[in-house]
């Protein structure tokens, strides 16, 4: 059996890339997600197709795009902090089961001929809230199912897989929305749900074992913005996001429009039109993992980026079906080949505490985008026309390449965010309680005048890991008397928090301190402090006056 087993193993041969699926539960995950994403794009080309049917108004057909991208903007991190709090399966099998019940409301209406457009883009918010609390868990197990190294590659599959299934569901969805109604869609979407949620009845994860109590929700969100606003990388993937997103939105609110008014085109037409675009996608993700290896990322992004633009611009003016659907492939390679990177980028830029969170962010970030854009591209759509707001948002597109020079981005593959447990444990005289505090952390170097230029630099750095990780509040003290002694002060909401960043510190932390060490002059251990806050409780007006009737 053994030799079978290996024979098996060897027969699996994958492309470049595709290393991630020699993961069993990576492998099933991926395969039931292919068939829910399926599920969602015919769900999708019932919903566009529907409210083309129920009006003519181009911003009514844009708010369908809007109202499934505004509930991530509102709730995604809220659903990343818990994520990053509770058991991720069984969040995801709850946001699992809230999708399937709405995208079954909805078919259930629509089959009984009692949907308005109002109630499409009700039910289209409820599913896309489940999908808002669902995203940031879906993306923080990746690590959790395959090695670090193969986490591009396996952000990249999600994507090929999105894709395919972006290639297949329109297609489909026209079929059965031309045959059967967008009612049936949206049931067989409904049905589409049950294999993610078999595949995780059956996921038996590895528990985060702490010795602390969970976060709270809100704290949790306050520590995700907190971490995002002093990451630099995350910064600059989440700006260079923003940007791409407002404008490459354009495509998703107005092909709908396109298609039916430019080309005529019904709903199974309309289906295999935006096919195309899956089938792009699909072509660029077989191909994106040799294209980062030869070309540097940002060389990738301003590639990706231009020929979207271009792509926009021809679906804006040919009046030839076929060259725009090529341009609809192109679009899809472009958007394949751009936001795959920038998740890949985030997924890597973050530690595995807070992944949940900063992945959240950036879901806004994305959503946020897309909301935001489309109501505006439809707007102005709708006052002009589609072509004229097809042309303008690929001259924006193409203005955000001077994004480049000001937020420059790198696949991190080499950083190495683990856990590293090496600061030693407080020295404690008595017990605090956990939510004692606020915490003053205090650190004394000892560093000779020739060297002090040195240590400032390394010490910018160490600030923004401390108050990236926890600290409230921060500042550095130069002793007037001894112009070695320098003091580092820091302050920590509780003594909870403090230790928990104490669970929280990296390699790349623990190289970014010993960078401040290595101008530690004696070659000692600075000398760390930690004090927790008293709070004195002034006596009542009540027990003073008593307290002073008593000594009369």
């Amino acid at each position: 059996m053994g030799m079978a087993l290996e024979t098996t193993k060897r027969r699996l041969r994958l492309p470049t890339g595709w290393e991630p699926l020699r993961q069993p539960l990576f492998r099933a995950l991926w395969l039931a997600a292919l068939a829910s994403n399926v599920g969602t794009w015919m769900h999708e080309v019932g919903a566009d197709w529907l409210m083309t049917s129920l009006s003519t108004s181009p911003l009514l057909v844009s708010l369908v795009e809007t109202a499934a991208s505004l509930p991530v903007v509102l709730l995604s991190l809220a659903a990343g902090a818990l994520a990053d709090v509770v058991d991720r399966r069984r969040l995801l099998l709850f946001t699992q089961c809230w999708m399937l019940m709405a995208a079954a409301g909805l078919g259930t209406l629509t089959l009984a001929g009692l949907t308005t457009p109002w109630s499409l883009l009700g039910f289209t918010f409820l599913l896309y809230t489940g999908a808002a609390l669902n995203g940031p868990a879906w993306q923080a197990i990746v690590p959790e199912l395959v090695t670090r190294g193969e986490i591009p590659s396996a952000v990249a599959l999600n994507s090929v897989g999105f894709n395919i299934a972006r290639s297949a569901g329109p297609a489909l969805g026209g079929l059965i929305v031309a045959h059967l109604g967008s009612g049936m869609a949206f049931l067989l979407n409904a049905a589409s749900f049950l294999a993610i949620m078999v595949v995780l009845a059956r996921w038996r994860p590895t528990s985060r074992k702490s010795v602390l109590p969970a976060e709270r929700v809100l704290g949790a969100m306050r520590a995700g913005i907190r971490y995002v606003r002093y990451a630099v990388n995350i910064r600059r993937v989440f700006a260079r996001t923003g940007l791409f997103i407002f404008f490459a939105s354009s495509i998703w609110a107005l092909v709908p429009i396109v298609a039916r008014n430019s080309f005529g085109l019904g709903a199974s037409g309309y289906g295999a039109f935006l096919g195309c675009l899956g089938a792009g996608a699909v072509a660029a993700a077989s191909v994106l993992q040799r294209a980062r290896q030869a070309v540097s990322t940002d060389r990738l992004l301003a590639a990706g980026t231009l020929a979207l633009s271009a792509s926009l611009v021809v679906i804006a003016v040919t009046p030839h079906f076929a060259l725009a659907c090529l341009a609809m492939a192109s679009a899809g390679a472009a958007w394949t080949m751009t936001l795959s990177t920038f998740n890949a980028i985030a997924q890597l830029s973050v530690s595995s505490w807070v992944r949940g969170r900063a992945l959240a962010v950036y879901q806004i970030v994305f959503f946020g985008g897309m909301a935001v854009g489309s109501t505006i591209w439809g707007a102005v759509a709708a006052h002009f026309s589609t072509s004229i707001s097809l042309l303008l948002a690929a001259a924006g597109l193409a203005t955000t390449l001077a994004a480049i020079k000001k937020y420059p981005l790198t696949l991190p593959t080499a950083l190495d965010l683990s856990p590293t447990m090496h600061w030693p444990d407080p020295v404690l005289a008595w017990q605090p309680g956990l939510d004692e505090g606020p915490v003053l952390v205090t650190v004394e170097y000892s560093v000779e005048p020739p060297q002090a230029e040195g240590f400032l630099n390394a010490m910018r750095e160490l600030e923004r890991r401390r108050r990236r990780d926890g600290a409230i509040q921060w500042a550095l003290f130069h002793d007037v008397a001894q112009p070695s002694r320098y003091v580092e002060t820091f302050i920590v909401e509780s003594w909870a928090e403090e230790l928990r960043r104490h669970e929280h510190v990296t390699a790349e932390d623990r190289a970014a301190e010993e960078r401040v060490l290595s101008f530690q002059s004696k070659r000692t251990p600075p000398i760390v402090t930690h004090l927790v806050a008293e709070h004195l409780v002034r006596e009542s007006s009540h027990k003073r006056s008593a307290r002073t009737a008593g000594m009369s």
